[in-house]
């Protein structure tokens, strides 16, 4: 629906993944599979943390905010794409598609700052081990886990507060499979100027920027005292306890700089919903089994558990 007279929408509707009709129902079973897969690996990554006490540790602590966060994100990304499959109903009010905005960029927010206490825990652990237990103490990690959580919350409030005060839209038709930033603003005819300056400063320097280099420095540290072990099984041994969490940051950054660091055209718009179908669905699923087949700890946890379950049974 286009409005003639450029007036402020009340509902939108959501494109979807995709428009031909013969792909609708290959992508519905797909995109289920994977959200399904999602929260399975991190339920069992989260019950995991929580059941085994020889995983109590900060790493792992951390480990299950990341797996609650990407259920969270999968969930509220992924289900109106899946809504849109059974019902056919591609229609979103105003208020959802904001709110569904504000949760999704907190939690992508969330997942980048957990990551980055996430590369902190592992800068004290290779190179400062004999502090570790002192400096990654129960109350140090809860401390941090609860600061990523607020300022997930917090920092993305100033852009969605300018973007409710946009008078009118060129267009209802998002061509997204949800309410994300770029298309949303990308329909408006109302002056971005203040939006766009916010956008760079808290969305690319605070939320972006600043966690990647905090990660990378922290990474530069590791490699060179990794690169100082005299025995090439220390080396190995030191660089494989990090060696799942920079899997998983690699591909979580890769994937966003592919997603929003493009231009925003038409055809951008369209290739970037594979991007973002990769980033709120298979990175969620990836991460899990990333540090269940890349860990020995969480492998063990696993069987433990298992055997535990056949017993009672």
């Amino acid at each position: 629906m286009f409005s003639t007279n450029q007036t402020r929408v009340t509902y939108f509707i959501i494109k979807g993944i995709s428009d031909v009709p013969q792909l609708q129902l290959p992508i519905f079973l797909l995109v289920l599979l994977i959200y399904l897969t999602t929260l399975g690996a991190n339920t069992a990554i989260f019950l995991l943390v929580c059941l085994d006490p020889q995983l109590h540790t900060p790493m792992y602590f951390f480990l299950g905010n990341l797996s609650i966060m990407d259920m969270f994100c999968s969930t509220i990304t992924l289900h109106k794409a899946l809504v849109i499959f059974v019902t056919g109903n591609k229609t979103v009010s105003f208020n959802s598609c904001i709110a569904q905005l504000y949760m999704f960029s907190c939690l992508a927010c969330d997942e980048l700052l957990i990551l980055t206490a996430m590369s902190y825990d592992r800068y004290v652990a290779i190179c400062n081990p004999l502090h570790y237990p002192m400096v990654m103490n129960p109350k140090v990690c809860a401390l941090l886990a609860f600061i990523c959580w607020v300022l997930g919350f917090i920092e993305v409030i100033p852009y969605v507060v300018l973007l409710l005060e946009l008078s009118c839209y060129r267009s209802n038709i998002i061509n997204h499979f949800f309410c994300d930033l770029v298309p949303i603003v990308k329909l408006t005819c109302s002056d971005t100027s203040v939006l766009d300056i916010v956008i760079l400063i808290e969305g690319l320097l605070l939320l972006s920027l600043i966690p990647f280099l905090l990660t990378f420095i922290s990474y530069i540290f590791i490699i060179v005292t990794i690169l100082k072990i005299r025995s090439s099984t220390g080396r190995r041994k030191a660089f494989y306890t990090c060696s799942s969490h920079l899997t998983v940051v690699l591909l979580l950054y890769v994937t966003l700089v592919c997603q929003y660091l493009r231009p925003t055209s038409s055809e951008s718009l369209n290739s970037n919903k594979l991007f973002s179908l990769f980033n709120t669905a298979a990175v969620p699923m990836l991460n899990p089994l990333i540090y269940s087949l890349k860990n020995k700890d969480v492998k063990s946890s696993l069987r433990r558990r298992l055997k535990a379950c056949k017993c009672i049974a």
